[in-house]
């Protein structure tokens, strides 16, 4: 659509296509003030549907291009630090937070923050004027909360239906909906990190809700499982809050706090320039810490590892696929797929950990497959990213 078209009549305003800025065409007095200040939300309009705009591999810079050899270094300096030095993985779990090494969170909140900075909060609600808008969150819904989890579980059971403490680990990875590395894919595959947010605390909010009846739901009822399975919702509701409400809250007060004293201007061409390769830095030091915290675990128990991770491989790929083509077939822009796919894929790790540790003990099964699982998701989502990019230039740039 074209913003400030005075000559649009009512019934093309009534048919306006759905893109990833959802925006309401509400009068052309109306359009031509928001023109400017609405840019970015408009997918639609010619200039943005050009290759060079949206072409990610065009616009990264070197650091950005070499982002999976810098992962995998960081994965192979973990398993090797975490395997042949002593203590290693015993030192980083002494200092729990919210059921998480203090390490992980720190690097988690780091990761988070340059992102959510980028969110525009002060148009947010021009999305919740459409009602095209609410099928989009309704679908976003159906793939995170019914699909992906029923998906999950019948993977758990077709790789490892003689093993129930690791299927029962892969069943909460499963329930956990991701509130923290989907800003990261969405915004390395040039989503749209706007709409990425408002998902994100949609999904945040059902979590504390849903998360504790679907897990005790698909492990006692469906899989009857014999052991007691007791989720904490003050646990559920804190790690939600340090998770995404720190990063969320600082983000906020940081956007309006600078743009009012230092001028919008400053604060997208000098700031956040600055402030976004902490993002990248936050990630990669999250991986090492990961790795590094389970390199013995994993090269001790490798065959563990391998049966957990091959339902894990497919998870990851046929949910965001799936999704991906749903939303092509849609007629879904390219930013508005991308963020609906990684969305679907990805999960929460901080909280399957967290409960899989209270409910069965750090050294079991179940804590070791939920472990497992963002040491897969890691690699296998950054090939998505590639994958997206890749799509974009054969499906949506012609």
């Amino acid at each position: 659509m074209e913003l400030g078209n005075s000559t649009s009549t009512s019934n093309n305003k009534e048919n306006i296509p759905i893109e990833a800025n959802l925006i309401v065409n509400i009068s052309s007095q109306t359009e031509a003030t928001l023109q400017k200040d609405l840019e970015g939300f408009s997918a639609s309009s010619n200039e943005e549907e050009k290759p060079e705009r949206l072409s990610p591999l065009r616009r990264l810079g070197w650091v950005d291009r070499l982002l999976a050899l810098w992962i995998i270094l960081a994965m192979v300096i973990g398993i090797i630090l975490g395997y042949f030095v002593p203590g290693t993985g015993p030192s980083l779990a002494k200092g729990q937070f919210v059921g998480v090494s203090i390490p992980i969170a720190v690097g988690l909140l780091v990761m988070m923050f340059p992102i959510l900075c980028k969110v525009r909060y002060e148009k947010l609600h021009v999305l919740f004027t459409h009602r095209e808008f609410l099928n989009q969150v309704l679908f976003s819904l159906f793939m995170n909360w019914i699909i992906a989890p029923l998906f999950m579980v019948g993977l758990a059971w077709a790789f490892l239906p003689d093993q129930r403490e690791l299927r029962e680990g892969l069943i909460l990875v499963g329930v956990a909906r991701c509130i923290a590395m989907v800003l990261v894919w969405t915004d390395l595959a040039d989503g749209d990190s706007d709409y990425c947010a408002v998902l994100v605390a949609i999904n945040s909010v059902l979590q504390i809700v849903l998360f504790a009846p679907l897990a005790i739901f698909y492990i006692k009822i469906v899989s009857h499982s014999k052991d007691e399975v007791t989720v904490s919702y003050a646990l559920v509701s804190k790690s939600v809050a340090v998770f995404l409400g720190i990063p969320f809250g600082s983000s906020v007060l940081c956007r309006f706090g600078l743009r009012k004293v230092f001028g919008a201007h400053w604060y997208d061409e000098k700031f956040l320039p600055l402030l976004s390769p902490w993002s990248l830095l936050g990630l990669i030091f999250t991986i090492l810490i990961l790795f590094a915290s389970q390199g013995k675990r994993v090269i001790e128990q490798i065959i563990a590892v391998v049966r957990v991770g091959a339902p894990l491989i497919v998870y990851f790929t046929v949910i965001f696929c799936l999704s991906f083509f749903i939303c092509y077939k849609l007629g879904f822009s390219y930013p508005l797929s991308v963020t609906q796919s990684f969305t679907a894929a990805s999960n929460n790790f901080e909280l399957a950990i967290a409960v899989a540790v209270a409910s069965y003990g750090i050294s079991s099964d179940q804590a070791l497959a939920s472990t497992v699982g963002p040491l897969i998701e890691v690699p296998v989502l950054l090939s998505l990213v590639y994958a997206a990019r890749f799509i974009y230039e054969r499906w949506w740039a012609k």
